[in-house]
């Protein structure tokens, strides 16, 4: 006769939980049993493959895509709040910033990207500054921008109307309402999700790829496919992999971390 009825669902989520790595570690250890080791190091561990990618990978392919990430997260989320405060604004302006967000959130990054650095110069005769990298910088900010906004909007709303109405009723304007008391108490709701989205920013420079980068100007992505071309051997992928996860990994962790603490329920 099962006992899982006469257990507090507190008892019956923990045995659940517990099954389930117990599961998985049994599947992972058939997994690794069974497999072809020496293969596996002679084609994806490599050391000396592993060696002649160091210190390389880090000092420019890690460094560029931190780069490209930070600037374009930073300009994306300036873009964000001018989205978000004129799509709340509504008239004819919101319906242009509601237009932008929508295009751009259902566009793929990667069109945006090739478009950007491809798609402009050829049917404007306009090359953007920074070449490769600065169109692809230009293609996340946008692409972020347009993620975000939605983020902001909703922090922007989750501010209670009590707020502006005190700050209007001491004699502030609208903007300097929305400046000085709203949008301090928004960003402050939205630093969790926009961390995520940093993280989400991180792998998305991956697909740089197509807007072309010399040799100082490679991203992780770009960096490891070049490096298999090269070397006929998938240890560069996982050296790359394991580089994003060094970065995102830590981010995740302060995400969640932040998301409890500024948690108001909590």
């Amino acid at each position: 006769m099962s006992v899982l009825p006469y257990l507090k669902p507190t008892a019956r989520k923990r045995l659940g939980r517990f099954t389930s790595y117990a599961v998985a570690l049994i599947f992972f250890a058939v997994v690794i049993g069974f497999a072809d080791w020496p293969k596996i190091q002679r084609v994806f561990l490599d050391p000396e493959v592993a060696m002649q990618m160091w210190p390389t990978i880090v000092t420019i392919a890690l460094v560029n895509t931190l780069i490209y990430t930070v600037v374009s997260f930073v300009l994306g989320s300036l873009l964000a709040v001018l989205l978000a405060i004129l799509k709340l604004s509504g008239g004819p302006l919101g319906w242009f910033a509601s237009a932008f967000i929508e295009f751009f959130r259902g566009v793929p990054a990667l069109l945006t990207i090739y478009s950007a650095a491809f798609v402009i110069p050829i049917a404007f005769g306009f090359q953007l500054p920074g070449g490769g990298p600065g169109a692809g910088i230009v293609a996340l900010t946008i692409v972020t921008g347009a993620y975000a906004a939605e983020i902001v909007r909703a922090g922007i709303e989750a501010v209670p109307a009590g707020q502006s109405e005190a700050a209007r009723s001491l004699g502030m304007a609208s903007g300097q309402t929305m400046f000085w008391v709203v949008l301090p108490q928004a960003l402050r709701i939205v630093i969790p999700p926009m961390t995520n989205e940093f993280v989400m920013l991180l792998k998305d420079t991956s697909l740089l790829y197509v807007a072309g980068f010399t040799l100082t100007q490679k991203e992780l992505t770009t960096f490891g496919q070049d490096a298999v071309s090269e070397t006929f051997n998938a240890t560069p992928i996982v050296m790359v992999a394991a580089a994003y996860l060094i970065v995102t990994l830590p981010l995740t962790w302060l995400a969640g971390q932040l998301e409890k603490k500024l948690d108001p329920k909590r």
